[in-house]
């Protein structure tokens, strides 16, 4: 069996295409700040990579550079401010509880990363719109949406299935539970029908969509890693260390195998038994966040007077 590797960029090039399309075509003008209050090297790249693909798209970036301690006000008078139209934050700032609530204060209406709690709610109880009339979708946090695109592309989702349901008989595991990435990863591709290990290192979480709900639960789970990756059509891992590997002789032959991490977490034979490898979603993810802005851009330009829709 061949395998084929995916990127990421490949999988971003017809959305970034039709974002930039669509922003020269009806000529919109609109400013995304990002707010870097942290010297974490791997978020200052993030930001390069923004720029870099904002600058492609036409999308107006911003970065703005600020003390920790002034960010939350800053937050505050930018969800105020007309001028701006998308906010984003380079995180951690100072983990935690505080970034958490960092994260509910900025506007559903310019929140592009999808963090804030209006839409972490919706996306937990499988509501996918912001009004009853069902016309403004809910906006996904942007490693998510990546990783769902990146399986969309691969074909794991199964089109001929009704909406929601696409990914139906389809056992994946995640090998993160960050409140960023992993849990809502977990919950957005259960409650598209998957049946979901989710895996932390103190515990196993079984997700599953429960249909008189129409939403994900989850449970317990006391099966091991070393029973489930045999049975795990897909193997998604997100591990943020150097020494971390999933063992290449536990995976199911043909799985999907799926890195968001910054390190390789699958071992260098992977390609033995994968049908498919992605190392790397940062492309992607870049793209799903301009994706985000550009969405939130025509709600305001739409809606002038949108309601007062806060997170706190």
């Amino acid at each position: 069996m061949e395998c084929k590797t995916i990127l990421a960029a490949d999988v971003a090039s017809s959305f970034r295409d039709a974002l930039k399309q669509k922003i020269s075509e009806r000529k919109i003008k609109a400013k995304l700040v990002g707010y870097l209050a942290n010297k974490d090297p791997s978020a200052e790249k993030y930001a390069e990579w923004t720029a870099r693909s904002c600058k492609e798209t036409g999308v107006l970036f911003e970065l703005r550079k600020v003390n920790r301690e002034d960010l939350e006000e800053t937050l505050l008078a930018a969800n105020d401010d007309d001028e701006i139209h998308g906010i984003m934050v380079y995180y951690p700032v100072f983990g935690g509880g505080h970034d958490q609530y960092l994260q509910n204060i900025v506007s559903p209406y310019k929140d592009v990363e999808g963090l804030c709690h209006t839409y972490r709610f919706n996306m937990y109880h499988n509501i996918r719109s912001l009004d009853k009339a069902k016309t403004l979708k809910c906006i996904i946090p942007c490693t998510p949406l990546a990783i769902i695109k990146i399986l969309e592309y691969m074909r794991v989702y199964d089109q001929e299935r009704p909406y929601g349901n696409q990914l139906f008989g389809k056992t994946i595991t995640i090998i993160n539970r960050s409140e960023v990435v992993g849990r809502p990863l977990a919950a957005l591709l259960a409650n598209d029908g998957a049946t979901i290990y989710s895996i932390d290192i103190h515990d196993v979480l079984l997700f599953k969509k429960d249909i008189v709900k129409q939403k994900h639960v989850s449970s317990d789970c006391d099966m091991k890693l070393e029973q489930i990756l045999p049975i795990s059509d897909v193997v998604i891992s997100g591990v943020p260390t150097a020494d971390y590997r999933v063992p290449t002789n536990l995976l199911k032959e043909g799985v999907v195998a799926i890195t968001f991490s910054s390190f390789k977490n699958f071992e260098e034979n992977v390609k033995e038994k994968a049908s498919m490898i992605c190392a790397s979603v940062g492309k992607a993810t870049v793209t799903m966040l301009q994706r985000n802005f550009l969405r939130l851009r025509e709600y305001q330009m739409k809606n002038p007077n949108l309601p007062e829709l806060r997170s706190y």
